[in-house]
């Protein structure tokens, strides 16, 4: 992962993390996640503290917004951010205090790359028999997204009842920045990238958008460079997943081709997610909220435990500290170990192992992983 600027203050200072529940499954795998975190950090004795925040439905209910001001400002003075699903489909209008906290806190934080990796794993089924590892690098906060692209109202409108018209923002600045983040992370993985795009109908958006990839590629002489339609893409990511690195996109294009190599890896319950800027990182289960499994300890919490290790990662990079970039590795290779066991495994994947035991199943591997080191 690429290096965050530096943070001023030394690292003896406690890390503070806010934590989001939000709607649905939330709660479950977030409390799923928090337990392998506090064993890490008991064992590492990293001083992290953990900081709870309302934002979705309860917040709503208790504020009168999905998301209060309050949070936000928390959100800006935390070190990092874990953020559980939210069900914002599901919210009433903006007007009426529906806001998005996943669009909105990418926003108000700047946090303008979404990084998502995508691997296959042993005994882990997957719908091909290729054995791969690639991560998506998606911009995070223009694009077609409605919530993102504008100051002020919305990037979607209806001037008739029926017509609707939806607007997309591409800039040099948002192309440029979340360039340099593939190209510098494909220099720590396999030296390539492949911008995936579609400026032979966008011509002026998507051009844009590559005109600006292309400037930055010649930056990184050491890394090949490669372009696919976004339709053909799709098809070749099914076709040949190994043939791929490092993906970069736009924010829709990502957000899809992201989901598709997540689901040809064994599913969404796998794929970690971080959101990161220059000065924040919201750790953040690529996958919905689930309200149909809610309080059933069905959830698999995968997505979001592998979610924190990278913001651990994203820590220790930007605290210059090998303890965090340990803890993040500790929490990987415990969560390798217990999903390459089916017994242990949960129900999408064909196991019967409910949530909490899942987390407990991951701590105790991350605890005899310690010993061995």
């Amino acid at each position: 992962m690429v290096n965050p600027s530096r943070a001023e203050k030394p690292r003896y200072t406690p890390l503070r993390l806010l934590v989001m529940e939000g709607d649905g499954i939330g709660p479950e795998i977030t409390a799923a996640a928090l337990h392998v975190l506090d064993t890490v950090n008991d064992i590492l004795d990293l001083r992290i503290t953990f900081v709870p925040a309302e934002v979705g439905f309860r917040a709503l209910k208790s504020h009168g917004t999905t998301l209060p001001d309050s949070v936000v400002e928390q959100a800006t003075q935390a070190d990092g951010i874990v953020l559980g699903p939210v069900a914002h489909n599901d919210y009433p209008p903006a007007a009426h205090g529906g806001v998005n906290p996943s669009g909105e806190l990418r926003k108000q934080l700047d946090l303008f790359a979404n990084i998502r990796p995508a691997r296959t794993r042993d005994n882990i089924a997957s719908t091909i028999a290729q054995v791969f590892d690639l991560v998506i690098v998606r911009e995070n906060t223009e694009g077609f997204y409605s919530d993102r692209s504008m100051h002020a109202g919305t990037g979607e409108f209806m001037p008739t009842p029926d017509l609707a018209i939806a607007l997309r923002k591409v800039s040099a600045h948002g192309s440029r920045r979340i360039a340099r983040q593939a190209f510098a992370l494909a220099r720590q993985r396999r030296r390539k990238v492949t911008t995936v795009h579609k400026a032979n109908v966008l011509r002026v958006s998507d051009g844009l958008f590559l005109r600006c990839v292309r400037e930055v590629a010649a930056e990184y002489g050491d890394v090949v460079h490669e372009e696919r339609l976004i339709d053909a893409m799709t098809a070749l990511l099914i076709r040949d997943p190994h043939a791929f690195d490092v993906v970069l996109t736009t924010n829709m294009f990502g957000d899809i081709l992201s989901d598709e190599a997540c689901e040809l890896a064994g599913g969404l319950g796998l794929g970690a997610s971080l959101n990161l800027g220059e000065n924040h990182a919201m750790a953040q289960a690529q996958h919905g909220a689930a309200p149909d499994i809610a309080g059933k300890d069905v959830a698999n919490p995968s997505s979001l435990i592998g979610s924190t290790a990278m913001l651990l990662s994203w820590l220790s990079a930007r605290h210059d500290d090998p303890k965090l970039a340990q803890a993040g590795k500790l929490i990987d290779r415990a969560l390798d170990a217990v999903l390459s066991q089916p017994a242990l495994r949960t129900r999408d994947l064909g196991g019967d192992t409910g949530t909490r035991a899942f987390a407990e199943a991951v701590a105790d591997n991350v605890r005899d992983l310690a010993g061995q080191n």
